[in-house]
């Protein structure tokens, strides 16, 4: 995959550079721009045209947005960004995704299985996109998020709502969800499973036990070693700590949200 980078922050472009590569050592990084006028200018007169952009938002002259209004290039992007209320109008581009600062590599592979699934639906061949079905293919892939959950209550099955679950929760091998209400029940999912067929904006993995809703959260407070301890707003009986790991990508989910 070519790619090129938007970013006037140094640091930003080294970390990104390091994390396409290392995702797969085949991607090729054909160049890195700081400013709207180099960006236009390549973009208009290259034949070189990348498969995908990392664009960041603020940039030394303008707003990146103003690149896409001075090119016909439709590239899919994704947004590298530590301001959050252009979230809106990004996905109203050619947006894939929206990465806040400071961002995770595991963040950084979300958004690249992303678009690993787009490609499958995507290419025409085996070097063009169809960008025709690039809006509506993108559309249908964010409403793939699970809404409700079947489950079995003696003889009896009964739907779910995502909205109502307090969190999912592993004991063993098996798995369950929490309602509001405090009712639990088995769900024939795994976490990993689960992990990605949840809305990302009010579900998060916080540890290898617990996925937990937004809403669910009361409040979070400083653990041991730098780590983090989530109390719902429930009375459920486990710790719920977030692994260290996952300290700084719950930050940004929180930030993104509030």
């Amino acid at each position: 995959m070519k790619v090129i980078i938007v970013e006037d922050e140094k640091p930003a472009v080294e970390k990104l550079k390091k994390m396409i590569t290392d995702y797969n050592s085949g991607n090729q990084i054909i160049d890195s721009f700081c400013s709207v006028s180099e960006t236009v200018n390549f973009l208009n007169n290259t034949d070189n045209l990348p498969d995908l952009i990392f664009m960041d938002i603020q940039l030394t002259d303008g707003l990146s947005f103003d690149i896409i209004e001075q090119t016909n290039v439709k590239t899919p992007i994704i947004f590298v960004t530590a301001y959050n209320e252009y979230a809106i109008r990004a996905f109203k581009t050619n947006s894939i995704d929206y990465l806040v600062k400071p961002f995770s590599y595991v963040d950084f592979c979300q958004s690249m299985e992303k678009i690993e699934t787009l490609k499958k639906n995507l290419f025409i061949d085996s070097k063009k996109m169809d960008f025709e079905k690039f809006g509506n293919a993108l559309s249908k892939l964010n409403k793939l998020f699970k809404t409700r959950f079947m489950i079995k209550v003696g003889e009896h099955i009964k739907s779910v709502k995502a909205a109502n679950i307090s969190l999912f929760f592993a004991e063993g091998r098996t798995v369950y969800l929490l309602t509001n209400k405090q009712n639990k029940y088995i769900v024939d999912f795994k976490l990993e499973e689960l992990e990605t067929s949840l809305d990302p904006t009010m579900f998060f993995r916080v540890n290898r036990t617990f996925i937990v809703n937004i809403n669910t959260i009361k409040d979070v407070i400083v653990y041991s070693n730098s780590r983090l301890k989530i109390t719902p707003n429930n009375n459920f009986d486990k710790d719920i700590i977030v692994s260290r790991d996952k300290v700084n990508s719950l930050k940004t989910w929180l930030d993104g949200m509030f």
